[in-house]
């Protein structure tokens, strides 16, 4: 099957890369252009994979690019977008010019095509605060910041070329996906950078909120099991653990189950607002395993330290921390 994946520099991008080459599928990794010649963490894969695949650099909001792909290829896996929250505070017309538009232009552009499925990724951002827990797909959507405004708006526009255009879409909305590679923005590698560091007093923001953390193989295999899936055409499906750990409680097990020994600083700018603040997510993943077959092979607490270990072990070795610097705080 031939497919695109664009975001492919990226976190989950890039292990989805791997994966899918690894199954036999011939794959086009679209990731996104600069003067270094960069191309994410697919510069860190193993050389073996790295030559079974195409690179194509470009921008997702650069409609004649994506042009000449789309129609040679039978999957789309839409993956690029702004992703870190703070960011978005500050640069909101780049969320919407990459996060919306950028969806636009892979649904607009597949109308015409022999385009079999088209899988976009939301997030569990889009709830806000959970209302109810677990958190089902019908769950009210509640935007507390732009960057979850403008995934509700790219979701929206998925559904609405499926039911307009007949487009074969899926929205997969993963929770808190963690694991090797994963941006530094993110709270696991934040905690993980600074102790690895030797750092004994580490800075975080708020302690309080509860996640659903489900590890990235997981993640992968969920967007694995929609390619031969056509129950999933037009549903919205959560990928979540139907688990929730604090910020405080990932310390806690930091502490006690791996060894380490730090202090917390709590660091205002590292603080989102109360109003803007996701308070608690924890996910039901009831959709997921009747439509997709799909569970967490890491499941729960026991599941989630099993991940943490794999994840400590990567971030562990010198060529992997050396992307990550704790002295320096960006939003």
């Amino acid at each position: 099957m031939k497919i695109l994946v664009t975001g492919a520099c990226g976190f989950i991008g890039s292990h989805l890369v791997e994966k899918l080459v690894a199954i036999g599928h011939s794959v086009k990794a679209f990731t996104f252009y600069n003067s270094r010649g960069s191309n994410g963490w697919l510069d860190n894969i193993d050389n073996k994979v790295l030559k079974n695949f195409e690179i194509i650099s470009g921008d997702i909001r650069d409609y004649d690019i994506l042009s000449k792909h789309i129609k040679k290829v039978d999957v789309i896996f839409h993956l690029a977008a702004l992703i870190g929250i703070p960011y978005s505070y500050v640069a909101v017309k780049s969320y919407i010019e990459t996060n919306i538009n950028g969806t636009f232009n892979i649904l607009n552009l597949s109308k015409n095509t022999n385009i079999k499925k088209i899988i976009l990724t939301s997030t569990s951002e889009v709830y806000g605060s959970a209302q109810k827990i677990p958190i089902l797909e019908t769950h009210p959507l509640n935007a507390q910041s732009p960057y979850a405004a403008t995934k509700i708006a790219a979701d929206q526009l998925g559904l609405s070329f499926y039911k307009s255009y007949g487009l074969p879409v899926t929205i997969l909305r993963p929770f808190n996906t963690f694991g090797p590679r994963q941006s530094a923005r993110a709270i696991i590698p934040t905690i993980i950078s600074q102790i690895l560091y030797n750092k004994k007093k580490i800075k975080l923001g708020n302690l309080s909120p509860t996640r659903d953390f489900t590890y990235v193989d997981d993640t992968v295999n969920a967007f694995v099991k929609t390619l031969k899936n056509n129950l999933a055409l037009g549903e919205i499906i959560n990928i979540g653990n139907n688990f929730e750990v604090s910020v405080n409680e990932i310390i806690n097990i930091i502490k006690k189950d791996f060894g380490y020994d730090f202090q917390v600083l709590i660091e205002d700018k590292r603080k989102r607002t109360i109003s803007s603040e996701v308070n608690r997510l924890f996910a039901s993943n009831r959709k997921a395993s009747k439509i997709l077959k799909w569970s967490p092979k890491m499941k729960g607490l026991e599941g989630f330290k099993l991940g943490l270990r794999k994840t400590i072990e990567w971030f562990s070795n010198p060529k992997n921390l050396r992307h990550y610097n704790p002295n320096i705080y960006n939003i």
